[in-house]
């Protein structure tokens, strides 16, 4: 294409010539002649060789070492781990709320239909121990956490788990909290078969300790540990201090305070630097989240 090319252009060229008389300037320009060019020679069977490679590429399979293949496993059963604590957490929760509501209108409607009328000297009872059992379980909880599980060896034997990588779904720290629910279990029986303020007294502390499990189970592990998502509750304020205060104690920093979890925060404060301690991995807490933002927003 490009010799027809140039051989139009010369012709045209000598037509012109003719009619035309050039300078010795462009008569130089028109017969001398073009400088050769290198080409490059590719042989057709290694062309088709390469193209053929080419194609081929995307289908070879990808060699994972043995290192990788172990990460992969493991990560695999971190999911199936997660898994099936979450659906014992989100089963027991339900369980344990479904008996509490159904054993807390069955109580008041079996003795509201034997006196006729509204026990609501019960009812205040029961109230006030719902609150007063939930106060009076994270101030027992401070207690046990420091002097039944981290200095009493035998207690720490379980404890320790919880301090440690976890392994599988659950682990022997879990144990606690069956413990705990024993008592509670207790009271709401005998409360709820005993009429008049004692049943409601002893009714409403078994309720108050019920719920404290069930939202100490809610921040403990969904919120600190993230065992499982807590929704937007995670942007709470108070919450980030509850966080915060409680990854301080797995640090050990202030000899494991605050051992409390929802008077946590206050708990720390109340040691020399824990105050600055905690504003100061709450800021940095804040400028992460900030900056996944902005990676995540365009």
């Amino acid at each position: 294409m490009l010799v027809c090319s140039r051989a139009v252009s010369l012709t045209q060229a000598s037509g012109f010539a003719k009619r035309v008389q050039p300078t010795s300037a462009v008569r130089l320009r028109v017969l001398s002649p073009k400088l050769p060019q290198p080409v490059t020679v590719v042989d057709s069977a290694c062309e088709g060789s390469a193209r053929q490679e080419t194609a081929d590429e995307p289908l070879k399979a990808v060699v994972m070492s043995d290192f990788q293949k172990q990460r992969l496993e493991l990560k695999k059963q971190r999911v199936k781990d997660a898994m099936a604590y979450r659906f014992s957490a989100i089963a027991a929760t339900v369980l344990v709320l479904s008996i509490a509501i159904v054993a807390t209108y069955y109580r008041f409607h079996w003795h509201l239909a034997e006196e006729g009328d509204v026990p609501l000297d019960e009812m205040a009872a029961t109230l006030l121990l719902v609150f007063g059992g939930i106060f009076g379980m994270e101030m027992y909880a401070r207690f046990a956490h420091k002097v039944l599980w981290h200095d009493f060896e035998l207690g720490w034997a379980l404890h320790k788990s919880h301090h440690e990588p976890r392994t599988g779904p659950f682990e022997a720290n879990d144990i606690y909290a069956v413990v705990n629910a024993v008592p509670a279990m207790v009271l709401c029986a005998y409360g709820f078969l005993t009429p008049h303020v004692i049943g409601g007294v002893c009714f409403g502390a078994g309720l108050g300790i019920t719920l404290f499990g069930i939202m100490y189970m809610f921040f403990h592990d969904g919120l600190v540990h993230k065992r499982f998502p807590v929704g937007p509750i995670a942007e709470v304020p108070y919450m980030k201090r509850i966080l915060v205060a409680h990854q301080i104690h797995h640090t050990n920093k202030f000899d494991g305070v605050p051992f409390g979890m929802f008077l946590g925060p206050q708990e720390l404060e109340s040691v020399p630097g824990g105050k600055e301690e905690l504003d100061r991995m709450l800021a940095a807490l804040d400028a992460r989240e900030a900056g996944a933002r902005q990676v995540v927003t365009p």
